[in-house]
Formats: C-alpha cells, sequence, structure tokens
C-alpha cells in the first residue's frame, strides 16, 4: 500500500530511492471517481519503473478544470483511494492547474500521461527529457471515463 505524501516532503520521501538508483514514474490526474480504466492506466504506468508517485489534482484546482460541480469526491479521499491501490507508491495533492511545480520536485525518470496527449504537449515533458528522463503517452481505456460516469449516475 503506498502513503500520500506532503507537496514540500516528496522530495525528501524519495531520496532513499533515488539513492539506490530506482526509477521513478510520474503521472497525474483528477482521479474524481476511480474506474478500470484508472486502475488499467496505473498499472501499466507502474511498470515502467520502480516507485509510482500520483499529483491529485486538488479540489479547487478540480473545479477549475472540470467545472463548479466537481469534484465528487474530496482531494483527501481521492489520494488515499490512490494509494490504496498496489501499484501506487505515493500520491501527493498539488493546487495548481497543472503538476509542472510538483514534476520538479519528483524530478522522475518517466513521465507518463493517458490518452492521446502528443510528448511535447505534456507539461513538464521539456524538464523531465532536459533531466535525462523519458515521457510517455499510454492508452486510455476506450468508454472509460469519470464524466460518464457521472453522467450514467444522473439518468
Amino acid at each position: 500500500m503506498g502513503q500520500v505524501s506532503q507537496f514540500d516532503k516528496i522530495a525528501t520521501d524519495l531520496a532513499a530511492y533515488k539513492s539506490q538508483n530506482k526509477k521513478i514514474v510520474f503521472t497525474n490526474g483528477c482521479f474524481d471517481l476511480l474506474h478500470v480504466g484508472h486502475v488499467r492506466y496505473l498499472q501499466e504506468a507502474r511498470k515502467l519503473g520502480d516507485i509510482l508517485v500520483i499529483g491529485v489534482n486538488s479540489d479547487a484546482s478540480v473545479k477549475r478544470l472540470k467545472g463548479p460541480t466537481r469534484p465528487v469526491q474530496i482531494e483527501a479521499d481521492r489520494a488515499e483511494i490512490l494509494a490504496a491501490l498496489g501499484c501506487v507508491d505515493f500520491t501527493v495533492i498539488f493546487t495548481e492547474d497543472t503538476p509542472e511545480k510538483l514534476i520538479k520536485a519528483v524530478k522522475p525518470d518517466i513521465l507518463v500521461k493517458g490518452g492521446d496527449w502528443k510528448i511535447e504537449q505534456i507539461v513538464g515533458s521539456d524538464f523531465v527529457i532536459a533531466n535525462g528522463g523519458k515521457v510517455m503517452s499510454l492508452q486510455f481505456v476506450d468508454g472509460k471515463s469519470t464524466t460518464k460516469l457521472i453522467e450514467k449516475a444522473q439518468k
């Protein structure tokens, strides 16, 4: 089981792993209602390295990105649920609209996003590549999304 870390503590939490040359994988998102698409994506991301760190959008940033009715679940719950997955080592809540500051704190070896993101569109890709890391876009599971779950529940 992973742990929920504080933004200002994550670099310290990862220091021992980095000193052992463990590969750090980072991804981020709202993860408002966890579904099979999320789980498969996170399992695939974890296979790319030794430690998986997830940046979780704060409630305020989810509202700014997704609208006033989101998130459905509060940030602490979303982070704890993700941390309970066997493939997740750390979750960290960030308050900005992008995880750029968090990526610079984590300094991942591999930065991953899902869907149709082009590498150059992924926030933090320049930083990760400049520091010798890799950036990848993983396939989403078709038809699985939080928005679709919410729409279905509202019917």
